[in-house]
């Protein structure tokens, strides 16, 4: 098998497994609190990461700069943003939290150009007005009345949608460290600061006890969302990153939102309607 099309492989797997974490991650929140989940998800995450750091050796020190930056980083890319995300899925439907997660690149380009002053062009507003009409298509399920306007959504969406802006702002600010670290060993760090902060909730709110609610299906659940979704998928995605070009990469995220409607119909049981497809065209044609 040549390298490329390893890559390929690899890239379309990741994006599989992510389509399908949307879809367990509201199976586990029957069952336990969204901090216990994140606990849970990223303590599998960060043994499978640092097992893979160690077969590649990849190991290097870092110094108190860089550290501290790592835990910013932490912080915000996953503590915060898996609270958001795992929060707002309580009430947001796991079709309606992907399409929305799928805006994270138009957002980039906005902090690009507020943040980095990169230029913007007249392609790219469009393309930012274009996928937010297709958030607003898909969060309102095609009703625009008048009346309704201040009621589109659920508080739900809102978190999901906070946390699409705040994966872009993760991803502008790891541009930094990524000059200086191998991808896979700074997403090790990342998530091991990010456990930290994730750990103090989970104690706080009895998460230790919340783990005994967890059936054979939330445990199921669990296991794909700590093993697969937040450890041999970020490996497969970053190994794919090395070798094709970042752009043709991403390409490849917009099977990510398509699986999780698909699944989400199956285990679910949640509809596709006309809304979510216009809508999510027009999301992609957008990014």
């Amino acid at each position: 098998m040549s390298k490329n099309l390893r890559s390929i492989l690899e890239a379309i797997f990741a994006v599989t497994v992510w389509g399908g974490t949307f879809v367990a991650t509201k199976i586990a929140l029957k069952e336990i609190q969204p901090a216990t989940v994140v606990f849970l998800r990223f303590s599998m995450g960060v043994a499978i990461l640092a097992t893979g750091v160690q077969l590649r050796g990849q190991w290097q020190k870092i110094n108190l700069r860089d550290c501290l930056y790592l835990i910013g980083l932490g912080f915000l890319g996953i503590s915060f943003h898996q609270w958001l995300q795992s929060t707002g899925m309580v009430t947001s439907a796991a079709s309606t939290t992907a399409w929305i997660v799928m805006t994270s690149p138009v957002a980039i380009v906005l902090l690009g150009w507020i943040v980095l002053h990169e230029k913007v062009g007249w392609i790219q507003i469009a393309g930012t007005l274009l996928a937010a009409t297709g958030v607003l298509l898909v969060i309102s399920k095609g009703d625009f009345q008048v009346s309704t306007i201040g009621h589109i959504g659920t508080y739900g969406d809102l978190l999901i949608l906070i946390s699409a802006v705040n994966w872009a702002v993760f991803s502008v600010l790891s541009r930094k460290i990524l000059q200086r670290l191998p991808a896979s060993l700074m997403m090790f760090y990342v998530m091991l600061f990010g456990l930290g902060f994730s750990g103090i909730l989970f104690l706080v709110q009895n998460g230790i006890r919340d783990i005994a609610n967890l059936t054979s299906h939330g445990w199921l659940a669990i296991l794909i969302l700590g093993i697969f979704g937040s450890g041999f998928a970020y490996i497969a995605w970053y190994d794919a990153l090395q070798n094709l070009p970042a752009n043709q990469v991403g390409i490849f995220l917009f099977i990510e939102p398509l699986v999780t409607m698909l699944l989400a119909l199956i285990i679910l049981g949640e509809p596709v309607t006309w809304a979510s497809l216009l809508g999510g065209a027009v999301i992609i044609a957008g990014v």
